[in-house]
């Protein structure tokens, strides 16, 4: 039986963490590096923790980036610290990071003189998906580069359907996912707002109406953290949608294609993030609409 592929993660955040340890618990030798301190709480003994991200990638089959931001992936790909000089034709750089395509076409170009394989696979699903190996994953890149890839997308995701051929093309299908998924939580926190503000038991709309036609994941999901307040645990920040419906809005101006409610979202996280609730879960758009 051949070996298991080797793999330097780069990125061990809230996303990142539990990925890489699904891995190592799925028989994967994994090299990790994280620009925080705190990763080695996270990760523990369950991998080796580096403090270079170039010792991190160097040798490995795999190259697995799971940073924040477009900005982010092009520094540790090309920054002071870069890690584009160790990665050649043997390497896979597997971008599962939510960055939009226009981020990771240029990633791909800076790349394309190295000769580097590009699988461009960004994920869904949240963090306790992560820690179980049950995310959703959209995944972009020539076949062959997929195929080369595949064991570590089954250890991570529950589906990791190939959705184009071309790098970008999972960054496109996010992008049409945060743009549901970022209007639900939103339309979720206007009507429990408009309950609460009619004098109606919020916490009683939410258990009727779970069981109709009006639910949605991010209903049932968010609902509960919704009407917990400020001690709501923060699974999922608001800045990240700040970030996300701003990829979405983007990407569809690049088409010409109108995304009214999703506009009017990115404003309400916009909004959140500069009433101080960046920080907090996202479901805090409850209190940003409220009326109180």
């Amino acid at each position: 039986m051949s070996s298991p592929l080797s793999v330097g993660f780069l990125g061990l955040g809230a996303m990142g963490a539990p990925m890489a340890l699904t891995l190592a618990r799925a028989g994967f030798p994994v090299r990790g590096f994280d620009v925080s301190p705190r990763a080695q709480e996270q990760v523990g003994d369950a991998l080796e923790l580096l403090a270079d991200p170039r010792e991190a990638a160097a040798g490995a089959d795999v190259v697995v980036v799971m940073v924040a931001t477009g900005a982010q992936l092009h520094d540790v790909l090309f920054g002071e610290r870069g890690v584009a000089e160790a990665l050649g034709p043997d390497t896979v750089l597997l971008v599962m990071a939510t960055v939009g395509p226009q981020s990771v076409e240029s990633c791909a170009q800076g790349l394309e003189s190295r000769g580097v394989r590009i699988v461009d696979a960004p994920v869904s699903g949240g963090t306790a998906r992560a820690a179980t190996g049950d995310l959703l994953v959209m995944v972009g890149g020539a076949e062959e580069d997929v195929v080369a890839v595949r064991p570590l997308l089954d250890a991570m995701a529950a589906n990791a359907p190939l959705v184009g051929p071309r790098v970008g093309d999972g960054q496109r299908f996010k992008v049409v996912n945060q743009l549901l998924c970022g209007v639900h939580i939103a339309v979720a926190g206007e009507a429990l707002a408009l309950a609460d503000s009619m004098g109606l038991d919020a916490a009683q709309c939410l258990e009727v109406l779970s069981t109709g036609a009006a639910t949605s994941f991010m209903f049932e999901d968010r609902g509960p953290r919704m009407l917990q307040g400020e001690e709501a645990e923060v699974r999922s920040a608001l800045d990240i949608f700040v970030k996300d419906m701003g990829l979405v809005t983007d990407a569809a101006r690049a088409v010409a294609q109108p995304v009214p409610l999703a506009s009017a979202a990115e404003q309400l996280y916009v909004r959140g993030r500069r009433e101080g609730h960046g920080r907090h879960d996202d479901s805090s758009v409850f209190d940003v609409l409220r009326s109180r």
